[in-house]
């Protein structure tokens, strides 16, 4: 719906209109960093990493109910820990029902009122092959189109098939077949061997509703960044594709990166737009890809309509197994663009990108026994830590739609990992990493109005929403925080539950770093970290930084093995060897 309230004349008027930290509720649950809240008739649903699902009164913050996944659901999540804490980015409400999705292949059916849980379905159940033991996951928001549920796949760096499905609503039972797998079965086509994979929907779709089609991006091949048993082109990962909704039709593609060696998904929802082209309404498709380029194309045939614009710096080559030779490979594995969801603007016809201005140092494997050897997450992959006086920032690009031509570019402070929600009166919010809400004149350039959440690490776009004709903000923030701004709000803002944890340190404080150490290390590095066979590590974080040292667990080098710890211990020994200085 247009949203019309807050005005570029009166958006200095919003203050903070309500605030609740979800940890006050239910101290268990991990974060809800990267979560994009859903209102529907006054409700707000948010869910959390670990698939916790709260029902919130939207205009007061009161608390409607919460749903904790069943127990077997849980100690199934928490029996894979390496994939146990990913974030979980929404729900679909429709007919009086809350559809969520669980971290290991599953997808729940709730009461809308009262947070019953109706049904479950195991993806498994219907596909052997999609389980967690074989690497799947789901980290997505399930979309909820004419009837029908429709899910991605995530997991696809670490070799796994991506795929999208569709589900009867009512039933949860199959809409279509089989998937629609966007890679070929190990073995076949280019996927050559043991761990090729990837292609991955970890992002919602999108459907028009004029054709039924629906659109979605595609991740990464897979193994990373070696690419031995997977040469030529990898479709259809780096992609955008379009099917039919009702039957799961292919219609067509189009590929950003024919052969990736940096991570270069297609993350973001593509957009569907009715907007001037070359001086003509046009139905089209757009998308940024991690690659750092923004594509449009004819929404029913693909044929492309702008190829490939640049919006922040590219400057890559290949990616060496070899430390030594390593270079900053721009942009780095975040993007580009990554999830964060563009928006645009009628009015202007423009199209702001949200952007990430940040390299990596990238290596790839030796060979494929390097990769056997390290048999768990992101085979193939290993990042350096930067170098620190490598500016890391952000940008927001407007791009004309009708000449594919940028209006202006700004630089933000932080990389754009949010996105932007816009309304109709020609106001784009956004969050920041260091914790401000802000309001752009798209037409102008000009922040309107900035203030602090309370928090840091906003990760998602706000959700704009009305109750009773008063138009609202939201935004999460410091992992477990909801904010709500409106038109008139007085609250300062609060501080974060001093026990929040951050997206990926919420499982970490429930391993014992010394117990990991005694179990992994002590017979090298001695009993009081005072070295033995093995470097003296009691002053080791004087040297190394955390995320240097886990690399070093997880990685091993000189006559260090690999992987003596993994997964949330491998981070909790990190963070304990940090602090010894």
């Amino acid at each position: 719906m247009p949203y019309k309230e807050i005005t570029k004349d009166n958006v200095k008027k919003m203050g903070i209109v309500w605030q609740q930290d979800i940890l006050d509720w239910n101290k268990d649950v991990p974060n809800l960093q990267e979560d994009f809240p859903v209102v529907h008739d006054g409700v707000m649903y948010v869910t959390s990493a670990k698939n916790h699902v709260f029902a919130i009164d939207a205009a007061s913050g009161k608390k409607i109910w919460a749903w904790t996944p069943p127990k077997n659901v849980m100690d199934h999540i928490n029996s894979l820990p390496w994939q146990s804490n990913v974030a979980s980015r929404g729900v679909a409400v429709a007919n009086g029902n809350v559809y969520v999705l669980m971290i290991d292949n599953r997808l729940a059916k709730l009461d809308a009122k009262n947070g019953k849980l109706l049904k479950m379905v195991n993806f498994w159940d219907h596909e052997p092959s999609i389980k967690l033991e074989n690497r799947y996951y789901e980290s997505s928001a399930p979309m909820y189109y004419d009837g029908n549920i429709y899910v991605g796949s995530s997991g696809g760096d670490n070799g796994t098939r991506g795929f999208v499905w569709a589900f009867k609503a009512d039933t949860l039972e199959p809409l279509w077949k089989e998937p629609f797998w966007t890679v070929p079965e190990r073995g076949k086509g280019w996927a050559k061997g043991k761990y090729t994979g990837g292609g991955s929907v970890w992002t919602p779709m999108s459907f028009d509703p004029d054709t039924d089609m629906m659109y979605f991006a595609v991740g990464n091949p897979a193994p990373d960044f070696y690419d031995a048993d997977r040469k030529g082109k990898n479709p259809y990962t780096d992609s955008i594709v379009a099917l039919d909704s009702k039957t799961g039709k292919f219609k067509w593609a189009s590929s950003q990166v024919d052969h990736d060696v940096w991570d270069y998904d297609a993350a973001a929802t593509p957009m569907i737009l009715n907007a001037k082209v070359g001086g003509k309404k046009q139905k089209v498709v757009v998308e940024g890809g991690k690659n750092g380029k923004w594509y449009a194309w004819d929404a029913k045939t693909g044929k492309t309509i702008y190829d490939g614009v640049p919006f922040v710096k590219i400057q890559h080559s290949s990616v060496p197994s070899d430390e030594s030779k390593v270079k900053l490979q721009w942009p780095g594995t975040p993007g580009g663009e990554s999830y964060a969801p563009q928006t645009y603007d009628p009015d202007t016809n423009y199209v702001l990108i949200p952007g990430i201005n940040s390299p990596n140092l990238m290596v790839a494997a030796k060979d494929a026994k390097e990769i056997a050897k390290d048999n768990n997450t992101f085979p193939g992959t290993k990042i350096l830590p930067l170098p620190k006086d490598v500016d890391v920032s952000g940008t927001i690009t407007a791009i004309d739609m009708n000449t594919g031509k940028k209006v202006y570019q700004r630089k933000t402070d932080d990389p754009m990992y949010g996105g932007f929600t816009s309304t109709a009166t020609g106001l784009a919010f956004y969050g920041e990493l260091g914790g401000k809400v802000n309001a752009l004149d798209i037409k102008n350039n000009k922040v309107l109005w900035s203030m602090d959440s309370g928090g840091k690490q906003i990760k998602m776009a706000p959700s704009v929403y009305t109750v009773d004709g008063k138009e609202y903000v939201a935004v999460i923030t410091g992992g477990t925080k909801v904010v709500v701004y409106g038109l008139g709000g007085k609250l300062k803002p609060g501080a974060v539950n001093k026990n929040a944890k951050l997206q990926g340190q919420a499982d970490v404080v429930k391993v014992d770093p010394m117990a990991v150490y005694k179990r992994s290390c002590v017979s090298c590095h001695g009993d009081n970290l005072q070295g033995a066979t093995a470097p003296n590590l009691q002053h080791i974080g004087k040297t190394m930084s955390k995320q240097d040292i886990l690399n070093q667990i997880l990685n091993g080098g000189d006559r260090m093995p690999a992987g003596l710890a993994k997964g949330k211990e491998a981070e909790a020994l990190a963070d304990w060897l940090s602090k010894k200085k």
